[in-house]
């Protein structure tokens, strides 16, 4: 029985698997009250203002304590954080980390206009939006009753949050998520596409220093 569990943990691609564990990590920690949940939100008065450095990770990595919510976030990283990783970014383990980087510093700027202490569900949401828009022709099915093509997947799963869980409050780490993952496409999909590049590379390029970190040959 361990061999299968093992072997399941190891076909995760690595920055899926170490994003996972350690959200689960610090959901555990948070239930076993080594920490609590203040001293792992953002802002920036505590993050800089104190010299709180470790905020700038734990806000993506706190996804709430053990529940079945927690069991959805994390079904929603393995699936498309993987794909995207397996996939998009195959053989490619820098350009996703530079990619989950660049999305995090997009809502580290934005949060404080807005109310949310924790950013692990808009940066999960990112991928999602990042996803769909690589994938236009993939139809999904909805509960089993509405079949959708995968760019509308994010706005259905913005208008239930919005409609089941309390408004506009409740969607708002979507819409984020939202923002952040359709900058990154438009700057490195739409942009060499439709505007004037004649080198046919997107305007987001990893730092040669972040490939060499992650092995990964310059291209």
């Amino acid at each position: 029985m361990a061999q299968p569990v093992e072997q399941w943990i190891t076909d995760i691609p690595p920055v899926t698997r170490v994003w996972v564990a350690a959200s689960i990590g610090a959901s555990v920690l948070v239930e076993c009250q080594v920490v609590a949940p203040l001293q792992l939100y953002f802002s920036w008065k505590a993050a800089v203002g104190n010299m709180q450095i470790w905020r700038f990770i734990t806000t993506f990595l706190y996804f709430g304590p053990l529940s079945l919510d927690l069991a959805f976030h994390m079904f929603f990283i393995m699936r498309y954080s993987r794909l995207l990783e397996e996939n998009s970014f195959s053989n490619r383990r820098a350009d996703y980390v530079w990619l989950l980087f660049l999305c995090s510093i997009f809502l580290l700027i934005i949060s404080p206009l807005l109310t949310m202490p924790f950013l692990s569900s808009s940066l999960a949401f990112a991928l999602v939006y990042i996803w769909s828009r690589r994938n236009p022709s993939i139809k999904m099915s909805l509960f089993g009753v509405i079949t959708i093509t995968a760019p509308y997947l994010p706005l259905c799963l913005v208008a239930f949050s919005w409609l089941l869980q309390g408004g506009f409050q409740a969607a708002i780490g979507d819409i984020v998520g939202i923002l952040a993952g359709h900058t990154y496409v438009f700057l490195q999909d739409y942009w060499p596409r439709e505007m004037w590049s004649t080198t046919g590379k997107g305007e987001i390029q990893t730092p040669a220093f972040v490939k060499r970190l992650f092995g990964q040959a310059e291209r």
